[in-house]
């Protein structure tokens, strides 16, 4: 028994969930208003004892186990659910490396001294005579005593060692203290001092709400830098950080929407008006890492950088980022010529908002609250925000400006997937350059960039293995992928050819099993895939590689039948698990007399067994000459 299927042994998941949701008894399940949307008319959360599993069957759509609820109710990766639950469940994990033990001691040591620097600002700007003046700055940037209190805001007195005397009397060590970022050495090696000195100082949180560093703002104008952040420490990754995660993540899962800002103001000003879906890249350009802990939570991201040309600058540069870091849905999409192609779209929906000229989203709070959501609400999409950016600076009555325009503006316009959306940009570029459309068309067809496919799998050259192994269809379908990770671009191409969608996490009922699968769609292939997958589930990895290893070498067809088929019966028994489900549901609440139950889970049964005879109607098409022979392997019948 692995350390994961002894952590779900232990633990009851209807008690688990119940810490979180008002769970309601209804038969053989209990059922609840979602907690990952507005689920405000029927329960549409249910939870399955028996099989110890969620499902919401509202909104989100979504399900899993123990592991996959506490991962998206607390914004926790699968290392950091694991330990959370193995602690609760009494289980032991694997022992630590000596030096992974040393690193475990270290960040507690770090984290309670960043707790008690934090406590030592606070009650110095609260309670020291030199506090004063930090506290008439917040008065005038007009910041409330709750706002000071809920973001612990603090002072660092203009002394030398005031910080490294409080904190060497509690005992922490000065080696910890220049580790945690807050002392500094002195080159000739005399001695050290304080990193802070005279600053307010705001401290930076992990989404967990731990203290990690922070934030220092001059309280004279003449003092540089203006803001002086903490240096990069065991804790702390500026670029994987974003200023007020722990107070907006609740927000930005429940109103489906982030809005970023550049600094730490904006985000205290936003939230003290209850717009508590902000955070802060802290002043610097977005990172793949923040914008990953981002669409953890939701799809809809708005950015709110500064007006100016360098706040201009920033967004572009978010924005490229954006395009090449997010996550991709393969789409077919119908050519002219009546072909299918098959193209990456973003799965995040991006906005820009235009702020005033000279302002920021802290100045444009304080002097009118409303006019604040209405900017957020007006929010540019992605590609009109590109087409006033991109053109600023061009004379679009030259002839050189118009193509110099085309030519920045052809990429965007081919990553748009849909044909109407993207026929009413061409038609606004043809306006905007007076063009007619079908040049324009011609231009911006050969500007189409070329789709990369993930590099050749490296298992070609791994030895086979003499071991056994006893796979089930979710093992089996990884096993294929990673030892033949190209097919699982071709693999969505079939699927979505043939009429249903391409593989998901969902379609893995193993938390393991989803991680697994959801690294192999974040790199494409082998490449990258170690480092990607959480270190926790290493061996698992290894392990199925070693399975994958013990097929031998398959002719290319052959490789691309035993996916295919492998994963028809995959989707089969995930679509067979929620009409199952669904089934159960119907019988408890007809028992009970719940007619609005009633109907809905009748209209999701219609839809799924339609879905499932879709599946089963592709693969006749596809493989009408071995019809019988692949039937039995898939065990495919109809359903009744």
């Amino acid at each position: 028994m692995s350390k994961i299927d002894e952590v779900k042994s232990r633990l009851d998941i209807v008690d688990v969930v119940s810490e979180y949701v008002e769970l309601r008894k209804s038969g053989r399940s209990y059922s609840a208003f979602c907690p990952f949307h507005a689920d405000t008319r029927t329960p549409s959360f249910v939870v399955f004892p028996e099989t110890q599993t969620w499902h919401c069957f509202g909104a989100c759509g979504e399900g899993g186990d123990v592991f996959t609820f506490i991962m998206k109710r607390e914004n926790l990766t699968f290392g950091e659910a694991l330990q959370l639950l193995a602690r609760r469940a009494g289980v032991t994990l694997e022992p630590r490396t000596p030096e992974q033990e040393r690193a475990a001691a270290q960040r507690e040591r770090l984290q309670a001294i960043m707790a008690a620097a934090a406590a030592y600002y606070h009650d110095q700007l609260l309670h020291s005579p030199a506090g004063e003046e930090v506290r008439a700055y917040l008065r005038r940037r007009e910041l409330t005593d709750e706002t000071v209190e809920r973001f612990q805001l603090g002072y660092a007195p203009n002394q030398w060692e005031a910080l490294k005397g409080y904190l060497l009397s509690r005992g922490y060590a000065l080696a910890d203290l220049v580790a945690a970022g807050l002392v500094v050495e002195r080159e000739d090696g005399t001695g050290s001092y304080d990193r802070f000195r005279h600053r307010l100082m705001i401290p930076i949180r992990d989404p967990q709400g731990q203290v990690i560093a922070f934030g220092g703002r001059v309280l004279r104008e003449e003092d540089v830098p203006k803001y002086l952040n903490s240096p990069q420490t065991p804790l702390f990754d500026k670029s994987a950080t974003l200023f007020g995660l722990d107070m907006a993540w609740e927000t930005i899962r429940r109103w489906d929407q982030a809005v970023i800002v550049e600094g730490y103001m904006d985000v205290l000003q936003t939230h003290q008006h209850g717009f508590t879906n902000v955070v802060a890249s802290m002043g610097t350009a977005l990172t793949e890492d923040q914008l990953r802990s981002l669409t953890r939570l939701t799809s809809h991201l708005v950015l709110a950088l500064d007006a100016d040309t360098a706040g201009t600058q920033a967004t572009l540069r978010g924005l490229e980022l954006a395009r090449g870091a997010l996550d991709r849905e393969v789409m077919p999409v119908i050519t002219p010529q009546g072909l299918v192609r098959y193209e990456g779209r973003l799965q995040v929906a991006l906005h820009i908002t235009i702020l005033p000229p000279g302002q920021d989203p802290d100045d444009v709070i304080r002097a009118d609250p409303a006019h604040w959501r209405g900017l957020v609400e007006a929010a540019l999409p992605v590609v009109d925000y590109y087409f006033q950016a991109l053109t600023a600076d061009l004379d679009l009555s030259d002839p050189k400006g118009k193509a110099e325009a085309v030519r920045r503006l052809a990429p965007i316009l081919n990553e748009i997937g849909d044909a109407v959306e993207r026929a009413h940009y061409l038609q606004k570029l043809a306006r905007m350059v007076r063009v007619e459309e079908r040049v324009l068309a011609r231009q911006i067809a050969t500007a189409r960039p070329t789709r990369r496919r993930p590099a050749a799998s490296t298992m070609e050259e791994m030895p086979p293995s003499g071991g056994e192994f006893h796979l089930g269809t979710q093992e089996h379908c990884l096993a294929c992928l990673v030892r033949y990770p190209s097919l699982l671009e071709w693999l969505s191409d079939q699927l979505a050819g043939i009429g249903t969608s391409p593989l998901a996490p969902a379609d893995f009922s193993q938390v393991e099993n989803q991680q697994l699968f959801r690294a192999l769609c974040q790199t494409g292939g082998l490449e990258g895939l170690r480092e990607t997958l959480d270190p926790l589930l290493h061996d698992y990895l290894d392990w199925l590689m070693e399975a994958s290893s013990s097929y031998g070498d398959l002719p290319p067809d052959k490789r691309e039948e035993e996916i295919l088929v492998t994963a028809l019966r995959l989707r089969q028994d995930s679509l067979r698990t929620r009409l199952t489900q669904l089934r159960f549901l119907q019988e408890d609440a007809q028992a009970e007399g719940r007619r609005g139950t009633i109907m809905e889970t009748g209209e999701a049964v219609t839809r799924l067994r339609e879905e499932l005879r879709e599946v089963q109607r592709a693969f006749s098409r596809q493989f009408s000459l071995g019809r019988q022979r692949l039937e039995h392997a898939l065990g495919l019948e109809p359903f009744r």
